[in-house]
């Protein structure tokens, strides 16, 4: 099954590429979009930098220690979406490896001589991934055998040791391969690079152990913490390394954590990292928006993670914080063109950043990039969106569950259903039996959807947040519809009064997308726009719905230091502020954004509208 998760046990397994084909919609244009454009326009930039010519050999190496991972990212992607350049780029690549299976084109002639920043296994990982996608969509070829190589020498090298790398990955990798191989030692290798963790397995350095999750082992973390995209690679990793040998408590572990994680250290986007200090979680409740780090391999990686939790538990909460994510991090990272990129995915932008058409030398800024230094998010971004409809839809023993809509056609066990939907913009899904059968097809109702209801056949009753589990007498028949209406409509966020930079504020969602306001040029000047959380205005513009909400402008000068700010009021006069969906700010050119408001307290009564939302 083409799928890039594919545990042998669990309460749901994954549909795959196969079984998922997604037809023109939102996510139906994204992932034509990303094979189309996005994966040559990271190839080229590839070849530009010098990163593809150095496993050519024969010029001076180019690009960071980690660079390799970048070409085996966008390998991986290339093997989800069966691209034509993928036998020549993987050429490439194999014709790099050593004689005992050893592949870097940074470390060749000092292997393995800086766990702590080296990245050799990290690299391996993502390669490893790419060949188990190959090996998913295609079977065995030039490039599976490399993976294979790199994996047999890996187990070579580190099954005895005490040894790990500093940046997670390879254990879910090594797992995957297992699954798609059977080889037991690939699984064993992943367990004891878990087990090694924390005890501790590297040296120390500035910003600590915390920093690769080595301060403590595995099973006594209570929270994700350190660096925010090891921290959810790693998760990911110990979750299939738990499912695969049966382990319910360290499996539970996890879900511990990522409770935890959720309710005090993740952005209301379903963003995580809150520090540039080491790319990292910070304490809980440590979240503000101008200094939001939010990486979108951050967000890549809790999207894993929670179809991971999905497919072990069958719990709901998981499909609902990867939905949140999957269109507030994952789509909000590249531009509309698919060329450019957000690395860092803040929650306010103070000044427009300047126009960027070569290198971003910076995570940060105002405006998509086309490429980085450190260029990891738009080859992740790029397998993906190549794999995203594997993420759609899983099979339970009764039937079919479907966790995200777009329109798609789903087959299994004999159904086979077309899903037509405008949603997000919309909140009605309605799944059409093509070909007949039997078992339940069940559709989430997220936690927002209080109101929402359930219609086929006869049958029409309201639903709660979960699934609403659809079942016909005698069979499904072709030309039967199930119809989901989902309450699609703007709600008012109050964040949690422990949230230090968030008091006094109020953000604005609609379905599954957090809002903001996007000023191009500055105007209004966000940093003195203050709202009025009434009702808001919805409007139409490009398919795409958008906000107007009532605000007022602070006039006033301030009069010095102390701050005295009996001068500084909201005008009488309110303004109309326009709310683009968040994932879609930055198209536009410079601009200043914000997602969580200022609330003009002089005339709102707090009290009603803390009931209304």
């Amino acid at each position: 099954m083409a799928s890039p998760v594919l545990p042998s046990s669990g309460v749901l397994s994954p549909l795959g590429l196969d079984a998922v084909r997604p037809a023109p919609g939102f996510w139906g244009d994204r992932i034509a979009l990303n094979r189309e454009v996005t994966m040559a326009h990271c190839q080229e930039w590839m070849e530009k930098e010098g990163w593809i010519a150095n496993f050519r050999g024969g010029v001076p190496r180019r690009g960071r220690e980690f660079s390799d991972s970048e070409i085996y990212k966008l390998l991986e992607g290339m093997a989800w979406a069966d691209h034509p350049a993928l036998p020549e780029l993987a050429g490439i690549v194999a014709r790099a490896q050593e004689p005992d299976g050893y592949l870097n084109t940074r470390w060749r002639y000092a292997r393995y001589t800086d766990f702590e920043w080296g990245h050799e296994l990290y690299c391996y990982g993502h390669l490893i991934q790419a060949g188990v996608a190959r090996l998913r969509t295609h079977g065995e070829d030039e490039l599976t055998q490399v993976v294979r190589r790199v994996a047999d020498h890996v187990c070579a090298r580190f099954m005895e040791t005490t040894e790990t790398c500093g940046h997670p990955v390879v254990e879910m990798a090594l797992v995957e391969l297992y699954r798609a191989t059977g080889v037991e030692r690939y699984l064993e290798m992943a367990r004891r690079f878990v087990d090694r963790r924390g005890l501790p397995a590297l040296a120390d350095i500035e910003f600590g152990r915390g920093y690769f999750q080595d301060d403590v082992p595995v099973r006594q973390a209570k929270v994700f913490h350190g660096h925010a995209v090891r921290a959810l690679y790693l998760a990911s990793g110990v979750v299939d390394v738990a499912v695969e040998t049966g382990d319910a408590d360290l499996l539970k572990t996890v879900e511990a954590q990522w409770e935890s994680t959720i309710a005090r250290r993740t952005y209301l986007t379903g963003g995580m990292g809150s520090r540039h200090f080491g790319e990292s979680f910070g304490e809980d409740f440590e979240l503000p928006s101008d200094r939001a780090y939010s990486e979108t391999c951050a967000g890549v990686a809790s999207f894993m993670l929670s179809h991971r939790l999905l497919l072990a538990t069958g719990d709901v909460r998981y499909a609902d914080l990867a939905e949140r994510t999957l269109y507030n991090v994952l789509a909000t990272s590249p531009a509309l063109d698919g060329k450019s990129f957000f690395y860092a995915n803040p929650l306010q932008v103070r000044v427009p950043a300047e126009p960027l058409d070569g290198i971003n030398l910076a995570a940060e800024g105002g405006l998509r990039s086309p490429w980085f230094t450190v260029s990891c998010c738009p080859s992740n971004i790029a397998r993906t969106f190549a794999s995203l409809p594997a993420y759609f839809a899983a099979a339970e023993e009764s039937g079919v569950r479907i966790h995200h809509y777009t329109p798609a056609e789903i087959r299994h066990d004999g159904l086979v259903l077309n899903v037509e939907t405008d949603y997000p913009w919309s909140g009605r899904v309605a799944v059409t039996v093509a070909e007949g059968g039997t078992g339940s097809i069940s559709l989430r109702v997220p936690s927002w959807a209080e109101g929402a209801t359930v219609s086929y056949g006869e049958t029409r009753r309201a639903v709660s947040p979960g699934y609403a589990v659809a079942e016909a007498e005698g069979g499904w028949r072709p030309g039967d519809v199930i119809t989901l209406d989902l309450p699609v409509i703007s709600r008012w966020t109050v964040p949690d009064a422990r949230i230090d930079a968030l008091r006094g504020s109020v953000a604005i969602e609609r379905g599954p997308l957090v809002y903001c306001a996007e000023s191009v040029g500055d105007q209004p000047p966000l940093a003195e726009v203050v709202v009025r959380p009434d009702a808001a205005v919805e409007h139409v513009v490009d398919g795409a719905v958008e906000l107007d909400v009532k605000a007022a402008l602070i006039s006033g000068v301030p009069t010095g230091w102390p701050y005295t700010a009996e001068k500084e009021t909201p005008d009488e006069e309110p303004i109309t502020l326009r709310l683009v969906a968040y994932h879609r700010w930055g198209n536009h050119g410079p601009a200043t954004m914000r997602v969580w408001l200022p609330v003009d307290t002089a005339r709102t009564d707090r009290s009603r509208y803390l009931e209304e939302v």
